[in-house]
């Protein structure tokens, strides 16, 4: 399956649009506290352990989209978004959601 965020794939021929599909995965509340908290004590570092689950939560997203494009008969998905959000109260949660146009190309 062919993923891109742009809106055409260069040498391929769109030949239907299916329609928008999306896929999303929420890490738990612990998680984005101690990102967060991470953040604020390790100035201009970074926690291996946070980026590895924030790129886990990004790889289920895009996998679910994936698989919804797949079920729609697609070959490839144009347009890619990805967002990250936080959710619930005191950002008790952060939401990866992946976003893009199920197609069909040549």
């Amino acid at each position: 399956m062919l993923v891109t965020t742009t809106s055409t794939i260069e040498g391929k021929h769109i030949t239907n649009y299916i329609g928008l599909v999306n896929g999303e995965a929420i890490i738990g509340a612990n998680l984005v506290k101690d990102f967060f908290t991470t953040i604020r004590d390790v100035v201009g570092g970074h926690s291996g352990a946070y980026v590895q689950a924030l790129r886990e939560a990004k790889s289920i997203a895009l996998k679910e989209m994936v698989d919804q494009a797949t079920r729609l008969g697609a070959n490839a998905v144009i347009g890619v978004d990805l967002d990250y959000q936080t959710i619930g109260g005191n950002g008790a949660m952060l939401m990866v959601s992946a976003n893009g146009t199920a197609v069909i190309v040549e």
